[in-house]
């Protein structure tokens, strides 16, 4: 959660409906990823009223990814199913996420089929990445669907002994496997308030998921180097057969001048693609945790179970 104490009345509202439905054990991990609003103190209030609600507090804004792994790490159920606060992620399909878990799936997903309530420009951005990452990424992204799946104890376990610290959570979903089962729904509008996610932001995430999990990016400047080279070396050859045989002059300035500059951006581009991922290797040599936790308040509810036939 970060900045949505407008929403918290209505989702636990909701939600806990919801969780009583499936007969089974639970908690409501909820992450303050350094809210600036009412937020945590809205949270501290409803652990009296919320039954099994537990408090992780961040100390501070440390975005999106590392605190879905902040709460995947601070779980304990036999299950987890990560849900954003917005109600974008209606909570009553967990009732049928619940029941294929049940039936054996690992991984029940929750897909996308009608975005309306997103802009246009975001839902052609996102339909770009999506068929963009699957195309240059061993691991297969599923269209149009975001983090609101169910997840099995085993897959959790497999998530957390991953160690890499610049995360991009759906490719990981997507790189751990296990047996999985979808679920479409209609996304509705937020609850209230706006989104938290900028452009740029947006931005900045498809950049990690595309070099997360692909060295394409990288592999595309050698053979564009190859062909370049090949190309002026034919150009070469032009240009020597036309001196030998008429006498011509080489192309003066103007032509000299826009191959110098081509070549120059094509190469500050090829630095720009290495520089990402220098960068992220950078990044992970240093060893710093994904998310530091300022203080943890546990709603003082049974333990969930560990195991899916439990009650």
């Amino acid at each position: 959660m970060f900045n949505e104490e407008a929403t918290l009345d209505l989702f636990f509202a909701q939600l806990v409906p919801v969780l009583a439905q499936t007969g089974l054990a639970f908690e409501i991990v909820c992450v303050n990823d350094g809210s600036r609003d009412g937020t945590l103190a809205r949270l501290q209030t409803l652990r009296a009223t919320v039954p099994g609600l537990r408090v992780v507090d961040l100390s501070r804004n440390f975005g999106k990814e590392a605190a879905l792994t902040a709460g995947i790490d601070h779980a304990l159920g036999a299950a987890v199913v990560p849900i954003d606060a917005d109600l974008q992620d209606p909570p009553e399909l967990i009732l049928e996420m619940v029941r294929l878990w049940q039936q054996g799936f690992d991984v029940v997903l929750a897909q996308r089929t009608d975005r309306s309530a997103d802009h246009v420009l975001k839902r052609k951005t996102s339909e770009w990445f999506y068929r963009l990452h699957n195309r240059i990424s061993d691991s297969r992204i599923p269209p149009n669907v975001g983090d609101f799946r169910l997840m099995d104890r085993q897959v959790v376990d497999a998530l957390k002994r991953l160690p890499e610290r610049r995360r991009f959570m759906k490719g990981l979903f997507a790189w751990v496997g296990f047996r999985q089962a979808t679920i479409p729904y209609a996304r509705p509008a937020r609850a209230a308030g706006d989104s938290k996610f900028s452009g740029w932001s947006l931005w900045n995430l498809a950049v990690e998921g595309l070099t997360s999990f692909s060295t394409v990016p990288l592999r595309i400047w050698t053979y564009l180097g190859l062909a370049v080279a090949l190309l002026a070396f034919a150009y070469g050859l032009v240009i020597v057969g036309q001196v030998l045989l008429f006498g011509r002059d080489a192309p003066g300035y103007a032509s000299l001048i826009t191959v110098v500059l081509f070549l120059g951006g094509l190469q500050l581009i090829g630095l720009g693609v290495i520089g990402e991922y220098l960068g992220r290797v950078y990044m992970e040599s240093k060893g710093r945790p994904v998310y530091i936790v300022r203080e943890e308040a546990d709603g003082g509810a049974a333990q969930p179970p560990h195991h899916r036939d439990a009650p």
